[in-house]
């Protein structure tokens, strides 16, 4: 087959990779442009996955970012179901499964991450979901039957929405973690150990401070036994520990990279005509070092100003990205470096339930969420982007 040529080429086709598609386009209204990507859907919002798809809030349909014909309109010529096995930077060209190769003026990739797998005796047992994708939301929700028992592995963003999931679905959920408290990279202690306990009233069994150690199969469903003895007998098993950047493909090409892709402000890997965006960008965020970030705001945000820079624009890379979650009746929108090892003020209207919690290096913020508090994102962002010094008296009552 003859080497097929674009002006853009866009590897991955999730959320970043569609949003560059976008940005290309404000841009440059004709280069050609050529979207692959490994899965066999439309490119579709990920979060929804793991929340409002179980809860009805909506249908597969409503969280496709563009329909075919979007596309079409647009000159974008999307491939699914494609891997790209190889790049050639000093050719400009990159190669897929297939054998096919493609030639480019300006490459992004948005490859993203694959689930972080469990390294114990049966971790890799056929029917553990190591979820993710689309496919993987198909397959669980088929298996999810109300009055099933279901092991979720992971106490961070993923483990505590499939478990609030699940349950909400009437199933009996079991989580296991080896933290004290649910997310705890996130949640200081106070509202980690309230949340904890909500969990356990809404009938979540929830086995803190623990870890599996073996799975098998038991008829239909599972047995892990745990690092305390535990044994836990359940119809599914669900894993959610994290995702391992794919940067493979970059390193193999001799792009730098560390726990990602590198990238300068512009978001340009160490080849000036590749670009990374995303799930795997490795980016310099202003007032925070260097970082990588896998959340949906990033991702949307970073695609769109690659694919513009892609098209000549030259912007820097400036904007705070922020995320979200729903866990039950507590939900919360966060901005900035939301770490609990920082020090934190809770400023609750009522504890633990309504308010915002203030992360801070001394007396600088560096991230604040927002629990029940909505629309207040962009007071956030601009607090944090002061880089004032501030004092729990100023904080209190700052954003409400």
């Amino acid at each position: 087959m003859p080497e097929q040529s674009y002006s853009y080429i866009i590897v991955g086709a999730g959320v970043a990779g569609a949003s560059a598609g976008e940005g290309i386009r404000q841009k440059d209204p004709h280069g050609s442009i050529l979207l692959v990507g490994t899965e066999n859907d439309l490119p579709y919002d990920r979060p929804p996955l793991s929340k409002q798809l179980w809860t009805g809030g909506k249908t597969v349909t409503e969280i496709v970012l563009h329909d075919e014909e979007f596309y079409q309109a647009n000159a974008v010529d999307l491939r699914s179901g494609i891997e790209i096995t190889q790049i050639d930077p000093a050719a400009h060209s990159i190669h897929d499964h297939s054998g096919s190769s493609y030639r480019y003026q300006q490459l992004l990739l948005a490859t993203g991450g694959t689930p972080t797998r469990l390294s114990i005796r049966g971790g890799d047992l056929d029917g553990i979901s190591y979820y993710r994708s689309l496919h993987d939301y198909r397959q669980l929700r088929a298996a999810a039957v109300a009055g099933k028992s279901a092991l979720v592995i992971g106490g961070g963003f993923i483990g505590s929405e499939m478990a609030a999931s699940l349950r909400a679905n009437k199933l009996a959920v079991t989580m296991i973690f080896p933290s004290q408290w649910l997310v705890s990279r996130v949640f200081p202690e106070s509202l980690g150990r309230y949340l904890t306990e909500q969990y356990r009233g809404k009938g979540i069994e929830v086995l803190a401070g623990d870890v599996p150690l073996s799975i098998q199969r038991d008829g239909n469903g599972y047995v892990t036994r745990t690092r305390v003895g535990r044994e836990i007998r359940t119809d599914l098993v669900v894993v959610g520990i994290g995702i391992t950047p794919n940067v493979s493909l970059a390193r193999t090409a001799g792009l730098s990279t560390g726990n990602g892709v590198i990238v300068n402000e512009f978001l340009q890997t160490s080849v000036p005509d590749i670009y990374a965006a995303g799930d795997i960008a490795l980016f310099p965020e202003a007032g925070f070092g260097r970082r990588r970030l896998e959340h949906w705001d990033n991702a949307v945000s970073q695609g769109k100003q690659a694919g513009r820079n892609m098209a000549g624009a030259r912007e820097p890379f400036t904007y705070i990205p922020f995320f979200f979650s729903d866990l039950f009746e507590f939900g919360y929108e966060a901005v900035g470096d939301i770490d609990s090892r920082l020090e934190t003020f809770a400023d609750w209207q009522e504890e633990n339930k309504t308010g915002v919690v203030y992360y801070l290096d001394g007396a600088l913020l560096r991230g604040a969420m927002m629990c029940n508090v909505w629309g207040k994102v962009d007071a956030a962002r601009a607090l944090i982007q002061k880089a004032l010094p501030v004092s729990e008296e100023s904080l209190r009552g700052a954003i409400h």
